[in-house]
């Protein structure tokens, strides 16, 4: 095990933020001088779980945050910190509730298979004004603004700091673009295990902020923050490989996907409206999804439960024969919930043989209405519902987490109606 202490003297650290992830997305963290590490790597670092989004009660005892030595990432921009992604034990045992141990579980059970679930995700985000009311460039304004030159190198003072954090970091990044809304922006890195890039996907998003935040700006990952622009996805790359290093994707069927690709992809089509509310977890999530054309003249979101070839109107996309691309995930994603309900869903297909049905090559904004898709959930107390009711997938993530998620996201629904647009924007902003 690696000596935190050790590591701290040799890579100047002086404090560890010891962080965790809510059920909601909500980063939490305890700032521990580096001379009380080897406590806290050993005993945790104690947090009221009633104080997070945790599903506990205030009578509860203290939750402990048992930070993982592997994840330790020296913050570029004060390198004198340490964070540390935690996992949360609860009486003794890990925490059932805790999206970090959620994925993990996920993943021992695939691994039990001898299956590895590798991905990618694609992180949009705004660069707005401090407020969140506006974009960050008034000349922002091309009615086309994807990969805008221009609007891309008036920010490059932000951009180029965090990728070059990347860099620092060792993630790979391999580009950046202005997105296809004013004031939008992506940014990739390479891909990795489950667990390593949902680590990062957190991370990133820490980064993201505090960069632009000293820059005197703010970004946001909110998914649809601004009503005529195209919104905040979150695609996921997804692939499945074995202990020998074979990439289980790969074989000789449709468009060179195998067997065990299309059975895991028939899962995320099955699960489809279940997987809606965790991909999607906010009422504002569905102005993305479904949304009318906007001023660029697509939302590039999906409308359907369908899958296509290189074709980025579907729910899911066959970019090439090695991975899938699941387009359904919008920036306030739970950066573990995401990979775990993706690999629980596809794990359900494989074990199920399910089908996937016939790929659909056309243009589901123009000719959806010719063929028979079903359409995704309209609005977050569908998505629910329909995650409620599915069974094998509430199991598949584990019936704790998924059980707190339906309370959770019922009490949202009810005070959105009570509330409507303050709250939504208030309570989303800061994904």
């Amino acid at each position: 095990m690696t000596d935190l202490a050790a590591v701290a003297k040799e890579k100047g650290i002086r404090f560890f933020l010891i962080s965790f992830t809510d059920l909601l997305g909500v980063q939490r963290a305890k700032l521990a001088p580096a001379q009380a590490i080897a406590d806290m790597a050993e005993n945790g670092a104690g947090f009221a779980g009633f104080a997070a989004w945790l599903d506990m009660s205030p009578a509860d005892a203290d939750i402990l945050a048992i930070p993982d030595p592997a994840s330790l990432i020296q913050l570029p921009w004060k390198p004198e910190v340490g964070w540390l992604a935690a996992d949360i034990h609860f009486k003794g045992a890990p925490f059932a509730k805790a999206p970090r141990v959620v994925l993990q579980q996920v993943m021992a059970r695939a691994a039990a298979q001898d299956i590895q679930m590798k991905h990618g995700v694609e992180c949009e985000f705004f660069l707005t004004t401090p407020d969140g009311k506006s974009i960050s460039d008034p000349a922002d304004t091309q009615v086309k603004p994807c990969y805008d030159q221009d609007a891309l190198m008036r920010r490059y003072d932000v951009i180029a700091e965090i990728c070059s954090y990347m860099l620092d970091l060792g993630w790979n990044p391999y580009q950046n673009d202005h997105e296809d809304a004013n004031g939008q922006f992506e940014m990739n890195w390479d891909y990795d295990d489950a667990l390593v890039t949902a680590d990062r996907h957190t991370f990133f998003k820490f980064m993201a902020r505090a960069v632009a935040e000293k820059h005197g700006l703010r970004a946001t990952f909110m998914p649809k923050p601004f009503a005529e622009l195209t919104g905040n996805g979150c695609h996921a790359h997804v692939s499945l490989w074995n202990k020998a290093g074979a990439n289980l994707f790969k074989g000789d069927g449709e468009l060179g996907l195998s067997d065990t690709a299309y059975a895991f992809l028939g899962g995320l089509i099955g699960h489809a409206p279940a997987l809606t509310a965790v991909l999607n977890p906010t009422v504002n999530s569905y102005k993305r999804l479904n949304a009318p054309v906007t001023t660029s003249g697509a939302t590039w979101s999906p409308n359907t439960i369908s899958y296509g070839g290189n074709n980025r109107t579907h729910m899911v996309r066959i970019p090439d024969s090695n991975r899938l691309e699941v387009r359904l995930a919008d920036g306030a994603a739970n950066p573990y919930l995401l990979p775990a309900a993706i690999l629980a869903a596809g794990l359900d297909g494989i074990a199920t043989k399910a089908d996937p049905g016939q790929r659909l090559d056309i243009d589901m904004y123009v000719d959806g209405h010719t063929v028979d898709a079903p359409k995704l959930p309209l609005n977050l107390l569908d998505a629910v519902r329909a995650f409620e009711a599915d069974t094998a997938l509430c199991d598949g993530i584990g019936a704790e987490a998924a059980a707190a998620l339906v309370r959770y996201k019922h009490a949202e629904w009810v005070d959105y109606t009570r509330h409507l647009t303050d709250w939504e924007r208030r309570m989303t902003l800061d994904c």
